[in-house]
């Protein structure tokens, strides 16, 4: 008999699965870009949090629940569009994991933990929700960065990996200072973390 954890963990990389974005990782295999997002998510949360509760595993797995369904050209392009599809999208994906969990045998308690957790409540004053932000930010620099930078110029990009840097715990920017960089990402990191 499958535990709660087991049946939502199942539900929420089912609907990963369904991202018809398709991407090849570093072995060559092929797997739908959400659900190698919360496979690096959940990789990194057993470094920074090995004893991570249930609530914060399954929001950190679930950070992008059906976020393909919602994609970024929907709303207008520079900030303000950006900032209202993350709210939104923030809002949603809590809601939709809350009910997972709930279907999978929760308590409401813990389903609207693992929401609030996904919205990021009290960021910076709740270890958890420092631990999602950590791993969020770890993902970026290790599986995203390389090809963000190349669509932004140096400024841009120096910027954006300072307020990175500003928004990770002290236990965060040790494990970012593991991950291997070569080239040009190396070089702006370099840059970023010196000014």
């Amino acid at each position: 008999m499958a535990t709660p954890y087991e049946k939502a963990l199942s539900s929420i990389d089912a609907a990963h699965s369904q991202d018809p974005k398709i991407i090849t990782i570093k072995d060559g295999s092929q797997i739908p870009y959400e659900l190698h997002y919360a496979q690096c998510c959940s990789k990194w949360l057993s470094q920074r949090a090995p004893s991570a509760s249930e609530p914060l595993s399954l929001a950190i797995r679930a950070q992008h629940f059906r976020r393909f369904e919602i994609p970024r050209s929907d709303y207008p392009d520079g900030k303000a569009g950006y900032l209202n599809w993350r709210t939104f999208l923030k809002k949603r994906q809590a809601e939709q994991t809350a009910q997972v969990c709930l279907d999978s045998g929760y308590s409401t308690e813990d389903a609207a933990r693992v929401g609030a957790l996904i919205r990021k409540e009290g960021l910076k004053n709740d270890e958890e929700t420092q631990i999602l932000e950590d791993v969020a930010c770890l993902v970026f620099l290790e599986d995203q960065f390389e090809e963000f930078e190349k669509g932004h110029d140096e400024e841009k990009i120096i910027g954006i990996l300072r307020k990175t840097w500003g928004k990770m715990s002290e236990k965060g920017r040790e494990l970012a200072l593991t991950i291997a960089m070569d080239g040009r990402p190396k070089e702006l990191v370099e840059k970023a973390l010196s000014g």
